[in-house]
C-alpha cells in the first residue's frame, strides 16, 4: 500500500525560521514578523490575525522579494532527494502549511506531488487577505483527509512531519509522525524525534518502520 508524506513548512522544511519572517527580511520588517511568530505561537493570535497583520507589512511585497526568500532561505539538507525516493517507491509527499500559498506552491517544483498554504491575494496585492482562505491547525487535518482521497490512500497509510502547535492535530489522527527540531508543544506526541539540518535522516527514521 501507498504512503502519503505530509511535510510542515515553517521549522519543519525551514530550519529555525519561517515563510514569512524570511519574506519579511526581504522588506526590512523581519522583527515585527518575528514579534508576530512569537504570539502567534504563544496563543495570543490566531492565524487569520497573524496573516492579516503580516499582509499590511507586506504592502510593498513583489514576486522578486518571493524569489529571493525562497531562494536565500535555510532550507534542511536534501529535500529533493527525499521526495524524489518517495516518489520512485510509489509513495506521495505533500506540504500542508499555514503560511501563505504563494510560497509554499514553490515547493511543487522541487518534487511534491502537493503544496496547500493559506490563500493570499497575488504578489503586489491590490486587496486584502481573506481570513476565511487562512489555514489553520485543523484546517491541515482535512486537506489531510481530502489528499488521502485523491491518491487513493487512508489515513493509516500516512506519515506527518512537524515541528510545533499547528501540527498536533495531524500528529494525533496519523498513525506515524515525526517532530523536526520540534517545541514543547509536540512533546510525547510523535513516533520519532528528530533534530538536525538534513530531511533524509528524519526521513530514514520512517523508513525503518515499514
Amino acid at each position: 500500500m501507498a504512503r502519503l508524506h505530509l511535510f510542515d513548512l515553517d521549522g519543519t522544511l525551514l530550519h529555525g525560521t519561517s515563510a514569512p519572517i524570511e519574506i519579511s527580511r526581504q522588506l526590512g520588517v523581519e522583527a515585527e514578523t518575528v514579534a508576530l511568530d512569537q504570539a502567534i505561537s504563544a496563543g495570543l493570535i490566531e492565524p487569520p490575525e497573524y496573516a492579516t497583520r503580516v499582509h499590511t507589512l507586506w504592502a510593498d511585497l513583489t514576486d522578486a522579494h518571493v524569489a529571493a526568500a525562497f531562494e536565500g532561505a535555510p532550507w534542511l539538507a536534501r529535500i529533493r532527494e527525499v521526495w524524489e525516493e518517495i516518489r520512485s517507491n510509489g509513495d506521495y509527499c505533500a506540504v500542508v502549511s499555514l503560511s501563505p500559498s504563494f510560497f509554499v506552491e514553490r515547493l511543487i517544483a522541487w518534487g511534491a506531488h502537493a503544496a496547500y498554504g493559506s490563500r493570499f491575494p497575488a504578489v503586489p496585492f491590490t486587496e486584502p487577505v481573506d481570513p476565511a482562505g487562512v489555514l489553520t491547525a485543523a484546517a491541515k487535518v482535512l486537506i489531510a483527509d481530502r489528499l488521502c482521497e485523491e491518491f487513493g490512500v487512508t489515513r493509516a497509510e500516512c506519515v506527518a512531519y512537524g515541528d510545533s502547535s499547528s501540527d498536533k492535530d495531524l500528529f494525533g489522527v496519523v498513525p506515524v509522525s515525526v517532530a523536526v527540531n520540534a517545541d514543547r508543544h509536540l512533546a510525547g506526541l510523535a513516533t520519532h524525534s528528530y533534530a538536525g539540518k538534513d530531511l533524509w535522516e528524519a526521513y530514514e527514521l520512517v523508513c525503518r518502520d515499514r
